[in-house]
């Protein structure tokens, strides 16, 4: 695939192997990408606009001062990704039964972002608001909440979390019994049942 143009619109880009690739300052709009690898591509500075990642691998890319406005993300995997290099005035997506793991997120505004069925392991969400999110049936392995406002998020049926409530903010957030008990790990109360 020749990724020469500067601009992309309505294109459809399905098993693209560019892994590696320089695609800085690109602008996608209106693009569906499916089974494609872009391990390890740089992205920076680069716009997705009302796009679409089916079943790629994003593996390791570089994001720095990129754009993300109305994303999907479905069946993605996003390894050792810096996110919190994006542009964080141009931030609206969302990710579905996406693996998320050694990423960051820090100090991000991500209000309303569903993060729905995700396997978000070893990540950090620190001093972001993640106010309003939807975290249903993701699994939150030895992932790291600090200062982060998650008033109003729902984490029903997720799971793996560990939430200080002593350093996030957690008015009207929804959780669901058993994972719940997380929230009490770091006062070292022990329950039974």
């Amino acid at each position: 695939m020749d990724f020469d143009a500067q601009n992309f619109e309505n294109r459809k880009f399905v098993k693209i192997f560019c892994p590696g690739d320089d695609l800085e300052q690109k602008e996608f709009v209106d693009c569906v990408f499916e089974k494609c690898d872009f391990s390890g591509c740089d992205f920076s500075g680069a716009l997705f606009s009302d796009c679409e990642f089916i079943g790629c691998n994003l593996s390791n890319a570089k994001v720095d001062g990129c754009g993300f406005q109305g994303v999907e993300f479905e069946n993605c995997k996003l390894l050792g990704i810096n996110f919190s290099k994006i542009k964080s005035l141009l931030i609206g997506w969302n990710f579905k039964k996406s693996n998320i793991e050694l990423c960051n997120f820090a100090r991000l505004a991500l209000k309303n972002t569903k993060f729905i069925e995700c396997a978000i392991r070893e990540s950090e969400f620190v001093d972001v608001n993640l106010a309003g999110c939807v975290f249903s049936g993701s699994d939150f392995q030895s992932s790291r909440f600090h200062n982060a406002n998650l008033e109003r998020a729902d984490f029903r049926n997720a799971k793996n979390y560990y939430i200080d409530p002593a350093y996030n903010k957690l008015k009207g957030a929804r959780f669901s019994f058993p994972d719940v008990l997380g929230l009490l790990a770091g006062f070292g109360i022990e329950v039974e049942y």
